[in-house]
């Protein structure tokens, strides 16, 4: 009987084939107190299974494919840097020495700990770092156990496949969807790339490392599909459909038809979006609309040069500084990053987004503060604020690296003057001291992010000192409605057309646009293909967002006449239910 499971959507298309289930591998763990002569054999147990997961994944690194993505690479690294982060192993020794746990329980005592950190995270993409966490853990647990490479039967087995089993099977002549509660970059470095069309988790997120991974590859993908690992059987025929986030089980063949036709003209449709690569993006006006790619490491640079991107409007610096055991990147270390960053986007421009951490997202022990609302304690530009010598640190590895091609410096979550003030004094302070040593550095326009309703509504003050604006629309409009976007209690309350967010967007642009300096929209509104005529009605011509989305949102650049949008822009800014003339 056909039926259907609902989760979130990732990575859009259509994907038609065999469901492969991929059993959780979830660890039994034993629970014993160990006598005090025991307590060095209980360390070493979680030395040795740490260091073979270590090996394991440094394999699987040196057998990467060449055409592999950059993705999967970044997120083996958040792997290997969670197995060696020092309040994991410390914890753990503590609770074998301290309390003479057995190395599993204090294993698994620790892993408690930190993943209640992660859960009270804000940002979405650092809390859901929790299931990279779980995963190393488990790791080590199947290695102590000895359990880390099970047998593999073949594809027609009726009992559950896990990764390795997959490795072992060329007989595959279907497509075939990976279905499982959750998956890990090792494991999906694992799997024949070339064999699966889509992929379904019972969990995850938008920012998920499946997530991240299936739009990589352009794989449509569902997660957060609750039961669907329990729902699906082996070899059942499911369908994915990435663009309403559904998953649909024993399609029945009217509903398989209709599907392989959608996928048939999606198919079609890559092909001519792919053309557009080379195309300029101007309207049918005769406007150019600038489209930009978000990036978080210095490698998704030539990828979004691939994907047609005219520079880099945000790069997100932040993931230069995590995972690292409090040990920060040193001046040269970030010039180096930002200088590869540089050379990739091949002569266009690059923009370099502050650290933007704090509160939630603590990177040593020294940061661990907590706070009732992280999302209004110190982060961003405040935490940079409140650590000069970091702050002017990052700044001179930003200007020396602006010596090798176009750089723009964008601070976040600013919205006081004092805070402007003393963050332009900060970059005048690191201008003397590279000249005082005789560093070779280059000129940089700076930049203010406006993600505070105070900062939209006081954008003219902004706007004489700085160079340009970018709109961050995720916070932007988790600050205006008071929602947390992080709550799935009140996650349907967070909407990017409510009237106020619009009139501040609105207003930001027409300001901007008045004065002469320009602005992007860099939050997930810049690649949403249902807000691009809306925003190119309202004046924006400067998008921001994932590689992935710059040629379907080009494509509406290319169809839209900004004559006739804007006075329809204005409607829907004046009307009590924007959605409803969107969606008209």
């Amino acid at each position: 009987m056909t039926f259907a499971v609902h989760g979130l959507v990732v990575a859009r298309g259509i994907a038609i084939g065999r469901a492969v289930l991929v059993a959780s591998s979830r660890v039994d763990v034993a629970h014993y107190f160990v006598q005090p002569e025991q307590v060095p054999a209980e360390i070493e147990r979680v030395r040795q299974g740490r260091n073979a997961v270590v090996e394991e994944l440094h394999r699987l690194q040196a057998d990467m494919p060449a055409d592999a993505p950059h993705e999967l690479t970044a997120l083996l690294d958040v792997h290997l840097m969670l197995l060696q982060d020092e309040l994991l192993t410390t914890g753990v020794k503590h609770w074998i020495t301290d309390r003479l746990y057995n190395a599993e329980w204090a294993l698994t005592t620790q892993l408690e700990l930190i993943a209640r950190q992660f859960d009270e995270m804000e940002d979405d993409y650092l809390r859901e770092r929790k299931a990279d966490l779980e995963q190393v853990v488990e790791r080590i647990l199947r290695h102590m156990k000895g359990v880390a490479s099970p047998v593999a039967p073949p594809v027609s087995s009726p009992r559950r496949k896990t990764s390795q089993d997959l490795l072992l099977d060329d007989t595959v002549d279907v497509p075939l969807v990976l279905v499982a509660h959750d998956l890990s970059p090792a494991d999906m470095l694992q799997f024949k790339q070339s064999v699966f069309a889509g992929f379904v988790t019972d969990v995850g997120g938008k920012t998920s490392h499946t997530a991240i991974v299936a739009r990589s590859m352009d794989i449509p993908a569902v997660v957060g599909a609750r039961s669907a690992s329990q729902l699906v059987r082996q070899d059942d025929w499911i369908i994915i459909d990435g663009d309403a986030g559904v998953v649909i089980i024993d399609p029945s063949p009217i509903i398989l038809a209709e599907y392989g036709f959608r996928q048939r003209q999606i198919a079609l449709e890559r092909e001519r979006l792919f053309r557009l690569r080379h195309t300029p993006a101007v309207t049918l006006d005769g406007h150019k609309v600038e489209l930009l790619a978000n990036i978080e490491q210095p490698g998704d640079a030539p990828v979004a040069v691939r994907a047609g991107a005219l520079g880099v409007g945000l790069f997100r610096s932040e993931f230069l500084f995590m995972g690292r055991n409090g040990h920060l990147p040193d001046e040269d270390e970030q010039y180096l990053a930002y200088r590869e960053a540089l050379e990739g986007m091949q002569g266009l421009p690059l923009t370099i987004r502050t650290i933007d951490v704090g509160a939630d997202k603590p990177l040593d022990k020294a940061h661990k503060d907590s706070f009732l609302n992280p999302a209004l304690g110190l982060r961003a530009i405040r935490w940079s604020l409140a650590d000069p010598a970091m702050f002017r640190t990052q700044l001179r590895a930003v200007l020396r690296a602006a010596a090798h091609g176009k750089v723009n410096l964008l601070f976040p979550m600013l919205a006081h003057l004092s805070e402007i003030q003393q963050t332009l004094a900060q970059v005048d302070m690191a201008r003397a001291e590279l000249q005082a040593r005789g560093a070779v550095y280059g000129p940089v326009e700076l930049g203010a992010m406006i993600e505070i309703p105070a900062a939209a509504l006081m954008v003219r003050s902004f706007l004489r000192y700085f160079d340009f604006l970018s709109i961050g629309t995720n916070d932007l409009i988790q600050y205006t409605l008071a929602i947390d976007r992080a709550d799935e209690s009140v996650a349907h309350l967070y909407d990017p057309l409510h009237p106020a967010v619009l009139r501040l967007v609105a207003d930001v642009i027409a300001e901007c646009t008045a004065q002469g300096k320009s602005v992007c929209v860099c939050g997930e509104t810049a690649g949403d293909v249902g807000m691009t005529r809306l925003l190119l009605g309202l004046g924006l011509r400067s998008f921001s967002m994932h590689p992935a989305q710059i040629l379907a949102v080009k494509q509406e650049v290319l169809r839209a006449d900004t004559r006739k949008l804007a006075p329809w822009a204005q409607q829907v800014l004046e009307a009590d239910d924007p959605a409803a003339l969107l969606a008209g």
